[in-house]
């Protein structure tokens, strides 16, 4: 056997093609043999001993990343096993397909990809994680965060619309964000702006005041004082130099 003891903020997702490998993680030994799929965490070492030729494909998360969709994952000792997982079939399926498009993937193809993919993880791993009251709260905020992803275009989006949604106050959806230094609004604001930057630095993402309404602001104004405060620089700014970078 060959120890794996590089410790590295990856989580894997393995799906076996063709042959058999022996892995000691901690205290789990696998025995992996063709169409197996296995979750494995890069922070734990590993002995590995292949025992036939063997062909695989992993589908490689940042754990960070993983921990943000599912943050009960991390208070468990052991990754659950995906072993009758729906969603982990369908992930098989979808990394099958991957591994054939992936190189015609660029920019925001290939980012959409990998969040299909990371959601497609969730999907295959929350039913197995137990809940606590703490990590109950951290996965309705994660869920909260891709909410307000979703609906930025919204100009109505924030804490009301949001706890309508939610069928919860206003009250205790701002109460839900007390553990953690980030307010609802705050959380809309940052997305909106961070969508914003990408625009403004995309030769073809439109004027300053389209980039603006696009993305939930209302007030030009407004959007240039707290794009300033943010950024160092004003969305007029940023929006000259990409074009110009362009043109030259």
């Amino acid at each position: 056997m060959s120890p794996e003891t590089r410790r590295e903020n990856i989580l894997g997702f393995q799906l076996v093609c063709k042959g058999v490998e022996t892995v000691r993680e901690g205290a789990r030994l696998l025995a992996l043999r063709p169409g197996d799929v296995v979750l494995w965490d890069g922070h734990t070492p590993t002995d590995v001993e292949i025992v036939e030729p063997f062909h695989k494909r992993t589908l490689l998360f940042p754990r960070d990343r993983v921990l943000s969709v599912c943050p009960r994952l991390a208070e468990l000792r052991a990754l659950p096993p995906l072993d009758g997982s729906g969603p982990a079939r369908l992930l098989v399926r979808y990394v099958n397909a991957l591994a054939l498009e992936q190189p015609r993937l660029e920019g925001a193809a290939g980012v959409a990809a990998a969040n299909a993919a990371l959601e497609l993880l969730r999907g295959a791993v929350e039913p197995c994680v137990p809940s606590s009251r703490a990590a109950t709260r951290e996965a309705m905020r994660a869920e909260i965060r891709r909410h307000v992803k979703n609906h930025l275009q919204d100009p109505e989006l924030g804490p009301a619309s949001i706890a309508r949604a939610y069928a919860i106050s206003v009250r205790a959806l701002h109460a839900l964000f007390e553990d953690v230094d980030e307010s609802v609004a705050g959380l809309v604001r940052s997305e909106r702006l961070a969508r914003c930057l990408e625009d403004l630095q995309r030769a073809n993402g439109g004027s300053v005041t389209d980039i603006a309404f696009r993305w939930g602001f209302c007030d030009a104004a407004h959007f240039s004082r707290v794009f300033k405060r943010a950024f160092g620089a004003t969305p007029s700014e940023v929006r000259h130099q990409a074009l110009a970078g362009a043109d030259g």
